[in-house]
């Protein structure tokens, strides 16, 4: 069974400013526009990050679930945790580990061989956990989110090349951890001192909630190039930065090295 990330979706008021951010900020550039979250009263665009996404969604009508996350943690922040299962047994399989461990489903739908399934935010502490399954099972190609193809023309890999991690926080990082470890089929490993979890492509870290917004998916870890004309950009933009990490929306973007060759 394998579980690959394949998308992080942060929710903003607005969506232009951070779309903006990401694009001059880390060079990225817009691959699709979903006309489809309309439903949930939110509009969206998502941007590639080597085979991989960053979705940003902002409220457009009143009482939406987007912007009742938002006035929960105070302003802009992570939303999704968007998953690819290589597999629709092994999707099976994780939607049944969360209902055997009391995680509700918010939301699933299946439409012409493709099929999501979200898991409730309330259950999982830190962040909607969607898992994804579609007929194509190509897990760095294909991906129904992002239109199903055409959006490889705008990956951009010069300066950000790829997600290698993912931050979630909550008050009991131990608990929270073991408890999206249980859901997912993994183990929990430390490293660093932090209990971890291995997705295919990337490594989930749990942390105490230390910044007055509680739980949620508080950062992100990137591996880049040119990580100094990042943080030079970040600061002409007006965004927070401390060490090697920098705030878009939110969201914290830890700056890892890209490997070269």
């Amino acid at each position: 069974m394998t579980i690959q990330l394949r998308q992080i979706c942060l929710v903003a008021e607005k969506l232009a400013p951070v779309i903006d951010d990401l694009r001059h900020i880390l060079g990225l550039e817009a691959c699709y526009i979903d006309p489809g979250v309309k439903v949930f009263g939110l509009e969206n665009t998502l941007l590639p990050v080597g085979r991989n996404f960053i979705e940003v969604v902002a409220p457009i009508t009143e009482n939406t679930a987007g912007g009742r996350y938002l006035q929960r943690r105070g302003g802009d922040g992570g939303y999704m945790v968007i998953t690819q299962a290589d597999t629709r047994q092994a999707q099976a399989a994780v939607r049944g580990q969360a209902l055997e461990n009391g995680v509700r489903v918010a939301y699933e739908m299946e439409r012409d061989g493709w099929n999501l399934c979200q898991l409730h935010p309330g259950d999982m502490i830190a962040a909607f956990l969607e898992v994804e399954w579609d007929q194509h099972e190509d897990l760095s190609g294909h991906w129904m989110p992002a239109g199903g193809t055409g959006w490889e023309s705008k990956v951009r890999q010069d300066v950000t090349q790829d997600i290698v991690g993912v931050e979630l926080q909550g008050p009991e990082p131990v608990v929270l951890a073991d408890l999206w470890a249980r859901v997912i089929g993994a183990e929990v490993q430390v490293v660093d001192g932090l209990p971890t979890l291995a997705l295919n492509n990337a490594v989930l870290t749990f942390v105490e909630a230390l910044d007055g917004r509680g739980p949620g998916l508080s950062g992100l870890t990137l591996a880049v190039h040119d990580r100094a004309g990042i943080l030079n950009r970040a600061h002409e933009r007006r965004r927070p930065v401390s060490g090697d990490r920098i705030d878009i929306g939110g969201v914290w973007f830890r700056l890892k090295s890209a490997r070269q060759g």
